[in-house]
């Protein structure tokens, strides 16, 4: 047995609550190295002639990868705290590990156990339910629909006949976005997310300059408070982007430093390096990246904490908005989002926070920051298998069975998937315009766990290349869209919502142990499973699903048809670049 490949802690993703009563435990070992592991558990003060009491739970491998197989069992402690340990069998040798490390049999002290102290109904992750139920989609408001032209901007072009450039406008605005709901939601929409919407110069807006007022260019409060009423009745959540990391250039704060250097009650709003202040290649005071026109908000200064605290709190209580989504999240401190989660949560108790992390984010995804976040290692993994096609479909599970396991299962849940973005390629570009692969990356994205999200006209088949040519005017008509893809992407949400497995009910598993050339995944709950089959390759594949089926009840979800094979463990073809949606009840 590899004991150094062996790894458990208590906390973050090894355990978790799941619900007040359960905790779900995970331990990791070497691939194919253990045969059975058997939870030892109990209650701490439970012993008898000077000996810990305790139980025994079966583990199962819930997930393997490259390197790891991953077992999980959930376990409902009578007093909701736990003492535990594991006993891992191989072939050759049976070994203890407990908190103290390895033992070659059973030691009836609890002092030695891995410990849970008690599992607390306030530190259970409490993320919005209703996030496991949306379709999002990203609106870039400058480039969706020009509802209103006398709010257009100076020198705003026609819409479409100018290519996107970082400093152009189109009049993109709020009435725009109203006026095209009913496109969204025939398309299966239920949650919209904004790229900022609050006064800026920029066409992008992610340099603010008042967080308290809509960009005129976009239209009024009013405008705003009758497009978020509009969305509710329509079932469509509303979540603003919250530029907290930065501000813009001509932010009045800043621009009091700028006038008054040392003499400026606002000089402690920021990180100055030195006296006068200096843009440049290099300013001299901190800002995202190097980009002098977004000075860095210092958030653990009091008064900027109030003043963005109040930002976060206005948007809630004047208008109800849905979420929260925070722009370069990771480089604001931690204090700083816990308030704010509290702060947001006193106005709304299921306001939805989605922090920009690309990085390992368990840091602040332990209950009291984030509900989730961006899942950019999705996106790099889909189009790697997908678009520049670099890795397998065995790569392709293995290394997303291990961002999988990095979390914990809840929070998988109400992670946000995205292929696409504002700072990103368009898809179909990113696919060297091969609508076969475009439609297999969507269909993925809509039968994975979590919460997925389109990006204006890539369902139309839009192409660009990154910022600015993935921000081109979004595309109206008919003529020139993609309606074949449009239809894809319309019947992969409707399947979505229709079957619910293929949402947030139920479990995942990659199906990476069977030798394949396909990417193959399980949803699954009680007897019921489904299995999306996807054909990475330009040739013919042929998938064995490896379990018993009952009463032969194969059905192809995608076409509505029964499936008829012979056998009990039934083989299923598919084409170059095909895919299957194959329901069935195993025995």
């Amino acid at each position: 047995m590899e004991r150094s490949a062996i790894f458990h802690r208590p906390g973050n993703n090894y355990s978790f609550v799941l619900d007040e009563g359960t905790l779900c435990i995970r331990i990791r070992t070497k691939k194919a190295d253990v045969k059975r592991i058997d939870l030892i558990y109990g209650d701490p003060y439970i012993w008898e002639n000077d000996k810990w009491i305790f139980q025994r739970a079966d583990v199962f491998i819930c997930a393997t990868d490259a390197l790891f197989d991953y077992w999980e069992v959930n376990i409902s402690p009578p007093h909701r705290r736990i003492r535990y340990g594991f006993e891992l069998h191989s072939n050759e040798e049976t070994v203890v590990l407990s908190e103290k490390g390895f033992h070659e049999e059973i030691i009836y002290d609890c002092g030695y156990y891995f410990c849970f102290p008690y599992l607390h109904k306030s530190e259970l992750f409490d993320s919005p339910e209703w996030v496991k139920n949306t379709v999002w989609y990203q609106i870039f408001p400058d480039r969706f629909f020009n509802g209103n032209k006398l709010n257009n901007p100076k020198d705003v072009q026609q819409w479409g006949e100018t290519e996107p450039s970082t400093n152009n406008f189109f009049g993109g605005d709020l009435h725009g976005v109203e006026q095209q709901l009913d496109y969204l939601e025939k398309l299966g929409i239920n949650g919209i997310y904004f790229t900022p919407i609050f006064t800026a110069p920029s066409n992008h807006k992610y340099d603010t300059i008042d967080y308290f007022s809509i960009d005129p260019q976009f239209g009024t409060k009013e405008d705003f408070r009758n497009l978020v009423e509009a969305c509710h009745a329509r079932g469509i959540k509303v979540m603003l982007d919250a530029v907290f990391n930065h501000c813009g250039y001509y932010f009045p704060p800043f621009q009091d430093v700028l006038e008054k250097g040392r003499g400026s009650e606002y000089v402690n709003w920021f990180y100055p390096h030195s006296l006068p202040l200096q843009e440049g290649d290099r300013p001299n005071y901190e800002a995202f990246a190097f980009v002098s026109q977004m000075p860095k908000l210092n958030t653990q200064n009091p008064k900027v904490k109030k003043y963005l605290l109040d930002v976060a709190a206005y948007w809630i209580k004047e208008f109800d908005i849905d979420g929260w989504r925070l722009d370069v999240a990771n480089e604001v401190d931690h204090q700083f989002w816990r308030d704010f989660r509290n702060v947001v949560r006193n106005e709304k108790p299921d306001v939805y926070i989605l922090g920009e992390v690309w990085h390992d984010a368990m840091p602040w995804l332990n209950g009291d920051q984030f509900d989730a976040v961006m899942n950019y290692p999705f996106a790099t993994n889909v189009l790697q298998l997908l678009a520049s096609q670099t890795i397998s479909a065995t790569e392709f599970m293995d290394s997303l069975t291990t961002v999988l396991q990095s979390y914990p299962n809840n929070v998988m849940n109400v992670t946000f998937n995205l292929v696409g973005s504002h700072d990103t390629s368009r898809i179909l570009t990113e696919c060297q315009d091969d609508v076969k692969r475009v439609k297999l990356i969507y269909l993925l994205m809509y039968t994975f766990m979590g919460s997925p999200c389109m990006y204006y006209g890539d369902e139309i088949g839009m192409t660009g290349g990154k910022d600015p040519g993935c921000r081109a005017c979004m595309e109206w008509v008919e003529e020139k869209q993609n309606t074949d893809l449009l239809a894809h992407v319309t019947k992969c949400i409707s399947l979505r919502k229709q079957h619910t497995l293929l949402a947030n009910d139920g479990h995942f598993q990659f199906m990476n142990w069977v030798e394949s050339n396909l990417v193959v995944y399980r949803r699954y709950m009680d007897d019921r499973n489904i299995f999306v089959l996807i054909n990475p390759t330009n040739s013919t594949q042929t998938y064995q699903i490896p379990y018993e089926i009952k009463n032969n009840s194969l059905k192809n979800l995608w076409t509505d048809e029964k499936i008829v094979t012979s056998g009990s463990s039934p083989q299923i073809q598919l084409l170059p670049y095909d895919f299957k949606i194959v329901e069935f009840y195993a025995v």
